[in-house]
Parts: structure tokens; C-alpha cells; sequence
């Protein structure tokens, strides 16, 4: 995307990334969760949130439906405005990351060129793309808001999964089955990552 902003230089904080990581403790994250809708996204990423924040860091959920009441309220679900809503989430959560944030982002970001864009923003080791993987009858299943419903009965068009595709991670960091296991291991595996990687200090045993 080309912009339009003109006469704009960077501006350079003088507390760093690396000064933030030191004084709290950890280091910061984009935690990318996607999958189908009903995969169980938001569930884990607000679980796991709530995990770190039980230890002390600093995180934060970036959710799809309530980035659309606000940042991206004028966009709509067309293959562009899905791209548009993908590429303000990384900037966004690219700025967490240099607030020295974990942040966890939880949308269907159905497209893999989407995500790879929002992976280039940062650093390698700073985007962990998560995938819940949950088979689509176990997301229909679930469809705790009828939306699947609703797009079975065409009421609801350029839906994931229905009449829009999803295109599944082929290597990400890690590919949870959501649709399979518990909450609470999810969650464990998720942590467990996040220590191998030395983004959170490891638990005590």
C-alpha cells in the first residue's frame, strides 16, 4: 500500500523496546491467533492472556469483533477491506510490541499473503503465528453467535469458511487443536512455547 503522508520523519523514543523488556522483566510478542470462526481464537487468546497477566506481565488482547467497533468500523468483510483490517491490526500490534507489550491478536485473517505482511513488520522471533485448528462441523457446532446459520441461509455473504475461503497456516510457530483438546492445554501449550522461547521467564516448578 502506497502512502500519502508526505514531510514525515520517524521520531525515535528515547525509552527503548530494550529498556522496557529489562525493567519488566520479559520480553514483548505478537501472539497470532487464527482459524475459522468458532475455532476458539478469542477463548484461548483472552485465556492465555489472563495466564500472564496472573504472573505480572504486560499483555494485551487485540480481538476482531471489538477492533471492528472502533479502528476498523468502517470496513466490511470484501477479500480488500479483509486486507485493510489485517493490515492495521499489525500496525497496531507492532506498536505494542515497542511498548514492550505481549500482545495477542485474535482474528480469522483468513489470507496467508495478510498474515506474511503483518509477519514482515517485525523482526524474526517477534511473530508467533498460532493456529486454532478446529474442523469447520465443530465450528458449526459451536456457533455460539449464528453466524454459520446465517450463512448457510445466505444471509451473510463472503463468510470464511461458506462462501470465502480460509487458508490455513502451512508453518506456523505453533497449531493448537482447538477443536480437540481442552482449554486449559491449550493454554499450557501456548505458555510452554512462550518460555522455550524465552519471551515470558520460566515457571517455577
Amino acid at each position: 500500500m502506497t502512502t500519502k503522508a508526505t514531510n514525515i520523519v520517524w521520531h525515535h523514543s528515547t525509552v527503548t523496546r530494550q529498556a522496557r523488556a529489562h525493567q519488566r522483566g520479559h520480553r514483548s510478542a505478537i501472539l497470532w491467533f487464527t482459524g475459522l470462526s468458532g475455532a476458539g481464537k478469542s477463548t484461548l487468546a483472552n485465556a492465555v492472556n489472563s495466564a500472564l497477566f496472573e504472573q505480572g506481565l504486560a499483555c494485551y488482547v487485540l480481538d476482531g469483533d471489538n477492533v471492528r467497533h472502533g479502528l476498523c468500523k468502517d470496513l466490511g468483510f470484501s477479500d480488500a477491506d479483509r486486507e485493510e483490517n489485517i493490515r492495521r491490526i499489525g500496525e497496531v500490534a507492532k506498536l505494542f510490541l515497542d511498548a514492550g507489550v505481549v500482545v495477542l491478536t485474535a482474528f480469522v485473517s483468513p489470507f496467508r499473503a495478510d498474515r506474511d505482511r503483518a509477519r514482515a513488520l517485525v523482526e524474526p522471533g517477534d511473530f508467533i503465528e498460532i493456529h486454532c485448528a478446529a474442523d469447520l462441523d465443530v465450528c458449526e457446532q459451536r456457533d455460539t453467535k449464528g453466524l454459520y446459520a446465517k450463512a448457510r441461509a445466505g444471509e451473510i455473504k463472503d463468510f470464511t469458511g461458506i462462501s470465502s475461503p480460509y487458508e490455513a497456516p502451512e508453518l506456523p510457530e505453533l497449531r493448537i487443536e482447538t477443536g480437540r483438546q481442552s482449554l486449559d492445554d491449550c493454554v499450557a501449550q501456548v505458555l510452554s512455547h512462550l518460555e522455550a522461547q524465552g519471551v515470558v521467564p520460566a515457571s517455577e516448578a
